[in-house]
């Protein structure tokens, strides 16, 4: 395929079909995102899969608090510094990359 098929092809999904999605299909997307590229190579990501009445209980809430008007808060974590084992890997991908930088002080 060709990137610019991929970019004509493209479109927003904003009305869903309540069918199940295969288990085989849900579990093939998810290894081809963990193959995505990341900052620092960190792979910072979670799934989490929700089927059945847990889902219907969140579709049911999202769908109550969007009716209200009140805007959405939104939680994508952006301008936050790395901790633990994220900061570590950005850490040493540096180190490793260009030592002549002397990381000390991102060290501490």
């Amino acid at each position: 395929m060709r990137f610019d098929d991929v970019i004509l092809g493209r479109r927003s999904i904003r009305g869903y079909k309540p069918d199940p999605v295969p288990k085989a299909l849900i579990e093939e997307i998810i290894g081809l995102a963990m193959r995505a590229p990341s900052s620092m190579n960190s792979q910072p990501w979670n799934f989490y899969i929700i089927t059945g009445e847990p889902l219907d209980r969140i579709r049911a809430g999202n769908t109550e608090r969007m009716g209200t008007g009140v805007p959405q808060s939104r939680e994508f974590r952006t301008g936050q510094a790395f901790t633990g084992q994220h900061r570590e890997r950005q850490v040493g991908v540096a180190s490793n990359c260009s030592p002549q930088w002397g990381l000390s002080a991102m060290t501490r």
